[in-house]
C-alpha cells in the first residue's frame, strides 16, 4: 500500500541557526505550488547554538516539521540513517541546511522518482560556487569514486539526492558512509541509478563544517566499502586467494633451494647451508604469512556461517505461489 506522504524531506544540520527558517519557507512554497502531501525532517546532529530552538518553533507553527535531536554531535552519516529511519513518503529527498542546495530541484528530482522510475537520483553540481582547494580534490575524488564503484556519478558528495523509500529502508549509513549511499543502495540491488543536474548555491550564511581531511577519510571509507560490498559473504575467496599466492611463493623457493643444494652436492661444487641463505627466511616468512591468510579466510566464514542474522541480509523483492 502506499505511503499517505508524496514527499519526506530530510535535512541533517550541524549549527545551522541562521538559514532554518529561511530554507523551510522555500521548501514550503514549493511542495505548496506543486500540491504534495509531505514531511520534513530537521535532524540537529548535536548543534551548539540556537538550531534547535529554530526547530521547536517551526513544529510548533508549522505541522509538516519534524525535528529529531541528538545528545551531542555524531556526524552526518549518523543523522541521515535517523532520518531515513523515520521518513514516511513515498520519495525521500535529502538536502543540507546551508542553502546551498536549491529546494526548486524538488519536483525534478521526485518526477525521476515517480515517472522513470529511478531507485535513487543523485544531484550533480556542474557550476560549483565552491573554492579551488575544494574543487580540484572533489574532482579527482569523485574519478576514483567511479573506478571503485562502477557507478557513473559526476558528483557521489551532492547532498541534494532523491530515493524510493524502500532504498533508504533498506540500507544503514554509518561512519561516514553518507558519500556512499549510491554504492550501498547497488549492494542491496537497487542500481537504477540516475542523476540530474542541479543549481549549487554560494554559501550564504556560516562557514563550511568540513575540511580537506573528508577526503582522505573519504578515501579510506571507499576501500573499506569497496572490500566489503566484495567479500562480505565470501572472505575467504579474498583471504584464501592471498594465502594461496603467498603459500605457493614460499613452498616454490623452498624447492628451489633444496634442488639447488642437491644439484651442488651431485656436482661436486661448495654447497652453501639452505638456512645460512636470506632466500630461505623469505620463503619461510611466505609460508607462515599464507597459512595465517588461509586461518582469517576460515574464521570468516565460520563467523558468517554462525551470524545469526545472516539470513535477513536478503531482501526479497516478491513472492508467489506463497502459501506458508
Amino acid at each position: 500500500m502506499a505511503n499517505e506522504l508524496d514527499i519526506s524531506i530530510v535535512v541533517p544540520l550541524f549549527n545551522e541557526d541562521e538559514s532554518l527558517g529561511e530554507l523551510h519557507a522555500w521548501i514550503k512554497k514549493v511542495c505548496d505550488e506543486n500540491q504534495y502531501k509531505y514531511e520534513v525532517l530537521f535532524i540537529d546532529d548535536g548543534s551548539s547554538d540556537n538550531s534547535w530552538q529554530v526547530i521547536s518553533s517551526l513544529a510548533k507553527d508549522h505541522s509538516e516539521v519534524v525535528g529529531i535531536q541528538f545528545n551531542r554531535n555524531y556526524g552526518k552519516s549518523a543523522a541521515l540513517n535517523v532520518g531515513f529511519k523515520n521518513a514516511t513518503g513515498n520519495v525521500v529527498i535529502t538536502m543540507d541546511a546551508d542553502l546551498q542546495d536549491s529546494p526548486d530541484e524538488i519536483p525534478g528530482l521526485y518526477n525521476k522518482i515517480i515517472n522513470e522510475n529511478y531507485d535513487l537520483v543523485s544531484g550533480w553540481k556542474k557550476k560549483r560556487f565552491d573554492p579551488i582547494m575544494k574543487t580540484i580534490p572533489s574532482k579527482f575524488f569523485n574519478l576514483v569514486a567511479r573506478k571503485f564503484s562502477g557507478i557513473y556519478l559526476n558528483d557521489f558528495n551532492c547532498g541534494l539526492k532523491a530515493y524510493k523509500n524502500e532504498v533508504i529502508k533498506a540500507i544503514d549509513v554509518y561512519g561516514e558512509m553518507h558519500r556512499y549511499i549510491p554504492f550501498l543502495a547497488k549492494g542491496k540491488g537497487y542500481d537504477k541509478i540516475g542523476e540530474q543536474i542541479v543549481q549549487h548555491q554560494a554559501r550564504k550564511y556560516g562557514t563550511t563544517k568540513f575540511g580537506l581531511e573528508r577526503f582522505i577519510f573519504g578515501f579510506l571509507d571507499l576501500l573499506s566499502i569497496s572490500f566489503v560490498s566484495k567479500f562480505r559473504k565470501r572472505p575467504m575467496h579474498f583471504f584464501g586467494s592471498l594465502g594461496t599466492i603467498s603459500f605457493l611463493f614460499g613452498t616454490v623457493i623452498t624447492f628451489f633451494l633444496i634442488g639447488k643444494k642437491i644439484y651442488e652436492l651431485q656436482t661436486m661444487q661448495m654447497a652453501r647451508d639452505i638456512v645460512d641463505q636470506p632466500l630461505f627466511f623469505l620463503a619461510l616468512v611466505a609460508i607462515i604469512i599464507g597459512m595465517q591468510l588461509f586461518l582469517a579466510g576460515f574464521i570468516g566464514e565460520m563467523m558468517i556461517q554462525s551470524s545469526p542474522q545472516k539470513e535477513n541480509e536478503y531482501l526479497i523483492k516478491s513472492k508467489i505461489n506463497d502459501n506458508a
